[in-house]
């Protein structure tokens, strides 16, 4: 088969979006529509991805860097001028260019690798990817000749009664043959009601020249759908979920209510895990096996081990080992990492901090820019004070220390291993090894007190 090249057509503002955000980074199911255009392409075997920009160019180029080329649209001019933006890149080129659209985040690498395999099987100079429309009204339909090759493409305004009976459309996607698509640029006119270069019309010259044109069809016309509104975003995400939540099912996840599970495309998660409704698992998220979680937790960019649960949870860009229990109204901020077994009670946050295996914050704390040993019992109440209104500083907590109810660390402190504070203490100074720290005000009852009130 002939080298594979994608063209990904991203110049458009997306005017109906209402947005100052290119329209092919608005996200659906967690990752930017682009990005789904481009491991789709992946997936079909293009060993290059070029993406023509325009509007917010310099944006789109940023986040995919590593992923593409990039080729400029200053004016557009229509789909086929947008192409015809590749050809310093490709104009010297053979084999075959795919040319997708990237706001369709619907695409699978699977139907682009069929499209891109019956294209070299036909030997078709352009095969065009049509879809099986329920209600085609305002589609271009796709005209085929005896022999299922493309006769024409019509638009509705344009088809006779017998033409708009025809239920297959025009995705918008291509595979060309690259000489013969350059060529044919070269003859395209925006004489039109638009002024544009129009990307169809190349089929037309192909045909023209007694070129062949095959079309492709798929029955499942959700994977061609494009996204211009943000009433469409939110359908293809319900779709993108959905797709999700049944993978994972299938791979020996229990979700109690797929229907208030909200999953990201890219999310892992291990079998016999269970997750409770009303549950966010989002970005790159890996989830171990028999965990469960939730009802209402909410995990972004967190790396979980194996039976770990926990309820009303917030998590993000963190690190939770095997065994760990999360309670109620529990935040795990970035840069923290919860070693095997620990146990996190309710009301508790931690962040950029480091919990040793056992360890234990039964509830009410907040633990900041931590250190902490394995076996540690932190007393209810307990804070770390990191911050002295300038500069951020650490506690270090040594392994089996004890820590008093309502007693505030801070930092920079040392408690050595095995060490105990007393309750009520607000610690300013080390403590070493195996010692007791006290830090309050010796105790004074004042006699008749109430009594001197009245």
């Amino acid at each position: 088969m002939s080298e594979l090249t994608a063209v990904i057509l991203a110049a458009g503002k997306g005017t109906r979006m209402k947005s100052a955000l290119p329209k092919v980074l608005h996200k659906a199911g967690g990752k930017p529509m682009l990005g789904h255009v481009l491991t789709a392409a992946k997936e079909a075997g293009a060993k290059r991805n070029i993406v023509v920009t325009g509007f917010g160019g310099d944006e789109v180029e940023k986040v995919f860097a590593a992923s593409a080329e990039f080729v400029t649209q200053a004016e557009q001019l229509g789909t086929g001028h947008a192409v015809l933006q590749t050809k310093p890149l490709l104009g010297n080129e053979s084999g075959t260019v795919m040319v997708l659209c990237g706001d369709t985040p619907l695409l699978t690498g699977e139907l682009l690798k069929q499209l891109y395999e019956e294209h070299e099987k036909s030997q078709a100079k352009a095969t065009v990817l049509t879809a099986i429309m329920p209600d085609a009204t305002g589609y271009g339909r796709v005209i085929r000749a005896a022999d299922g090759t493309v006769e024409k493409i019509v638009e509705h305004k344009d088809a006779t009664e017998e033409e708009r009976a025809v239920k297959e459309v025009n995705s918008g996607i291509y595979c060309f043959e690259t000489t013969a698509l350059f060529a044919a640029l070269a003859k395209v006119t925006n004489d039109n009601a638009q002024g544009e270069y129009y990307l169809p019309d190349v089929l037309g010259i192909l045909k023209g020249e007694g070129e062949k044109i095959w079309a492709v069809a798929t029955d499942d016309y959700e994977l061609t759908l494009g996204i211009n509104s943000r009433a469409q975003l939110a359908a293809a995400e319900k779709i993108l979920r959905r797709r999700k939540n049944e993978e994972l099912m299938a791979a020996g996840v229990t979700l109690m209510d797929p229907d208030t599970t909200f999953i990201d495309t890219e999310v892992q998660i291990g079998q016999d895990t269970v997750i409770y409704p009303f549950t966010w698992i989002e970005g790159k998220s890996v989830i171990g096996s028999n965990c469960e979680l939730g009802p209402s937790c909410r995990l972004q960019n967190v790396v979980v081990g194996n039976h770990v649960s926990g309820q009303f949870t917030y998590a993000h860009d963190a690190k939770i080992d095997d065994g760990v229990i999360l309670g109620q109204f529990v935040h795990i901020r970035p840069d923290s990492h919860l070693a095997e077994g620990v146990k996190i009670g309710n009301f508790v946050e931690v962040k950029n901090s480091t919990v040793g295996k056992g360890s234990k914050l039964p509830h009410l704390s907040y633990i900041g820019d931590c250190d902490m040993g394995s076996g540690v019992n932190m007393g209810c109440g307990t804070i770390t004070v990191n911050y002295d209104g300038k500069k951020k500083f650490r506690t270090i907590i040594g392994d089996d220390a004890f820590v008093g109810c309502n007693s505030n660390l801070v930092a920079p402190v040392t408690v050595e291993n095995g060490a105990y504070i007393g309750a009520g203490s607000t610690i300013t100074k080390d403590v070493p090894q195996g010692a007791l720290g006290i830090a309050r005000a010796r105790q004074t009852n004042l006699q008749e007190w109430r009594d001197k009130r009245k």
